[in-house]
């Protein structure tokens, strides 16, 4: 079996990049580790009296996405595709490519946006940062309109 790190952002193209991860996965005999990276910075604002910190907001935002990642897992689990989901505060690159090596990662599956000829509009930087860094191969999966 192969082991399948699938980072999501819960943008409007999450759907699409699943799809095309679970095909993968069904494929190759693989397992599928749902990542998604939230920022560090949550629960911060920017006001008159400057940064003010807020862990309710955090907190709330942190359960919102867990909420999306179980639904994503689901998902994926109702296509007899073998999956597990973690959530973590960071950056993005460096957490992804931690989580990777933890799992034992054989590929890293990205989407690409499709907007472009150029490499980093086409790809986006965090896929363009992971595929020059990774010592693990980066699927990219065209996600367009």
């Amino acid at each position: 079996m192969l082991n399948i790190v699938l980072p999501v952002d819960f943008g409007d193209k999450t759907d699409q990049l699943v799809d095309g991860a679970v095909k993968f996965a069904k494929q190759v005999n693989g397992k599928i580790f749902l990542i998604h990276v939230a920022p560090s910075d949550i629960g911060f604002a920017i006001g008159d009296m400057g940064y003010q910190y807020f862990p309710e907001v955090e907190a709330n935002e942190i359960r919102e996405e867990l909420v999306q990642l179980n639904k994503i897992e689901q998902r994926i689990l109702a296509q007899d595709v073998d999956c597990e989901h973690f959530l973590k505060q960071g950056l993005a690159k460096e957490i992804i490519l931690e989580y990777s090596k933890m799992k034992n990662a054989d590929f890293i599956v990205m989407g690409s946006h499709g907007r472009s000829g150029i490499y980093d509009v086409f790809v986006g930087s965090l896929t363009k940062g992971l595929t020059k860094d990774s010592p693990i191969p980066v699927l990219v999966i065209p996600i367009h309109e």
